[in-house]
């Protein structure tokens, strides 16, 4: 099977001085059927004098680099799912990196896929290193086929390596809501998965980052700055998790934390359609085992 190519997307705001790293391991590769498409969300620091040289030189890759209006993660996917060349899309921020075999696992994954189900695309693991793992995997085979929304049932939560088929990105773009700059990526993935598509979850790291995984609070900042992204998430949970009572509780609670000094509890149940005791019961559960949730 011929190799599909590959676009590797990153969105960039003002991380000059790490997106080197990133650009050193892609040249690391030990394959390179990929090109490089960096959309860059109205950087202020010297992004584009970094990539301005690399795009008048000779790479072993393609190198795209554009700039918009700063607009959010979410918008700058949006033009790079429209932009691309490959036939697989690779979401990787400007501050991580990949091993140096990422490319060349990816080929190797994508070859395994067959017409057992209807498929989104393939996921490896992300590290903190090469050898400790970021977030949850399961290590009773070499992989398991899974919906973004069944992660929970076959211990596969955290971050996770995912490169989607670009065809199937762009039937589902991200919600652009005027006057909000941050949306929940869940609210594509979950989107996915409802209409049956699965991801093959391989048990190997191929992405290196920095980060700790964070609890429930960690975005309430952006929670209040953008409540129509965050209600479009909460509604989308409720849909995607219909009999979950765990994720159901958690979405109405997350909801009503970041509205909380700007409507009501009534307004907030008519807004999820649902019961104003389910509002306060999941806003107190919510509160008291936040820990509980968070893991």
């Amino acid at each position: 099977m011929k190799n599909l190519y590959i676009t590797i997307f990153t969105p960039t705001y003002n991380r000059r001085q790490l997106i080197e790293r990133l650009y050193q391991s892609l040249l690391s590769q030990t394959q390179k059927n990929f090109e490089w498409l960096v959309v860059d969300d109205g950087s202020t620091d010297d992004t584009e004098n970094f990539f301005e040289p690399l795009l008048s030189e000779q790479k072993p890759f393609p190198i795209r680099y554009i700039k918009q209006k700063n607009g959010g993660k979410h918008r700058a996917i949006n033009n790079g799912v429209k932009k691309a060349s490959g036939e697989l899309f690779f979401i990787v921020d400007s501050d991580d990196y990949l091993t140096e075999n990422a490319i060349e696992k990816i080929n190797q994954w994508m070859t395994t896929l067959d017409g057992s189900h209807k498929w989104a695309g393939i996921a490896g693991l992300r590290g903190q290193t090469k050898n400790r793992v970021l977030g949850q995997y399961n290590s009773s085979s070499k992989y398991i086929d899974a919906k973004n929304s069944e992660r929970r049932k076959y211990n596969l939560l955290g971050d996770k390596a995912e490169v989607y088929f670009t065809d199937v990105l762009k039937k589902y773009p991200f919600p652009e809501i005027s006057g909000e700059n941050f949306i929940s990526e869940e609210i594509v993935w979950n989107a996915i998965a409802r209409d049956g598509y699965c991801l093959r979850w391989f048990n190997e790291i191929i992405y290196i980052c920095d980060y700790l995984d964070g609890g429930l609070t960690k975005d309430n900042s952006k929670d209040q700055n953008n409540p129509q992204g965050r209600l479009l998430w909460a509604k989308g949970q409720l849909e995607t998790f219909p009999n979950s009572w765990r994720d159901r509780f958690l979405a109405i609670g997350i909801y009503r934390h970041s509205v909380r000094n700007a409507e009501s509890l009534r307004q907030t149940a008519n807004k999820l359609d649902v019961s104003l005791f389910l509002v306060i019961f999941a806003s107190m559960l919510l509160s008291l085992y936040s820990h509980i949730f968070s893991n």
